[in-house]
């Protein structure tokens, strides 16, 4: 599908890979457009290059949705642009959801030339990026509380989770940012003070910015985690630990009279059963002050507010 813009100054080609437009387009271009349109059906991933010879000529692949899931799921299109014309291939604008296409046109019959026009294109998937980023802020702030009121490994895959989502971000930004900077490379600095290459840039800006701030929360939570389970698992060594400081006397006590030896003057007295019982209490006991004044005893026996994150 052809579409000119700005009094025909420059046009837009909408290509598919798999209804035979391909060939078709190739007939009337010169060497180095048939030679990447040749090469589309293997480009799978991203990939750039450019001509600053006679012709200014940019050329490349961006991969703009990609599965957190399964790496095969994703969606790549193609772009072939000089000062003229515009050439996308395989780009699905119903998977862009936050892309008014009517509206894009109409901006793009507004720019001069097709390299502002691929500027825009880039401008508005980077919008489409914004908008996921901003309903995963709402995931990572309902995470954070989820923390507070139940720490374990199903939150910390989640955190994991997160943090790889911000990674498959920033894998798709880093092309787009390359783009945008190759342009510049390829048309020269005039094209720098376009309206929409600014636009591109700060919006390319933001969300890295974005992704950059994102990952730094992630960080953080991963250490806040990490504190967390540190402490409880410390809780949990040190109650266990004291518990069997507290009780070692009464079961060596216990041990020592229960040996079935011939000769244990203890077992014919009268009040040696009170007598054992006591002696373990006491040692109990006294052990257990011993702990305490030497304040080993730490908050085991202290309420825990509910309010706190080490509960």
């Amino acid at each position: 599908m052809e579409h000119t813009f700005y009094s025909s100054q420059w046009k837009w080609q909408e290509l598919k890979l798999k209804n035979g437009e391909i060939e078709e387009t190739a007939l009337d271009r010169n060497a180095q457009c048939k030679e990447w349109l040749k090469k589309l059906t293997k480009a799978k991933t991203n990939s750039l290059g450019m001509e600053t010879g006679e012709e200014e000529v940019l050329w490349g692949s961006l991969v703009y949705i990609q599965d957190v899931e399964k790496e095969e799921d994703k969606s790549i299109f193609h772009f072939f642009v000089t000062g003229e014309e515009l050439i996308t291939v395989g780009i699905n604008f119903s998977k862009l959801a936050y892309i008014d296409v009517k509206t894009m046109k109409e901006k793009m019959n507004q720019v001069q030339n097709a390299v502002e026009g691929f500027l825009l294109l880039i401008s508005e998937i980077t919008t489409q990026f914004l908008k996921n980023i901003d309903m995963f802020e709402l995931e990572l702030h309902d995470l954070f509380w989820k923390i507070k009121k139940r720490n374990n490994i199903k939150i910390l895959d989640k955190i994991a989770g997160a943090d790889q989502q911000l990674l498959l971000w920033k894998n798709l930004l880093i092309p787009v940012v390359e783009t945008r900077m190759a342009i510049k490379e390829a048309f020269g600095e005039e094209i720098t003070e376009g309206k929409q290459y600014k636009l591109a840039k700060h919006r390319l800006e933001r969300a890295m910015f974005l992704v950059r701030a994102y990952e730094e929360e992630i960080d953080s939570l991963l250490n806040f985690e990490n504190l967390v389970s540190a402490h409880r698992g410390n809780e949990i060594t040190k109650t266990l630990t004291v518990i069997t400081t507290l009780f070692a006397p009464a079961s060596v006590l216990g041990a020592l009279w229960g040996m079935n030896f011939k000769h244990m003057p203890e077992l014919e007295w009268t009040f040696g059963y009170l007598f054992a019982g006591a002696l373990m209490i006491v040692s109990t006991l006294s052990i257990y002050l011993y702990l305490r004044k030497k304040g080993w005893m730490g908050d085991i026996l202290n309420t825990k507010n509910k309010r706190s994150f080490f509960r």
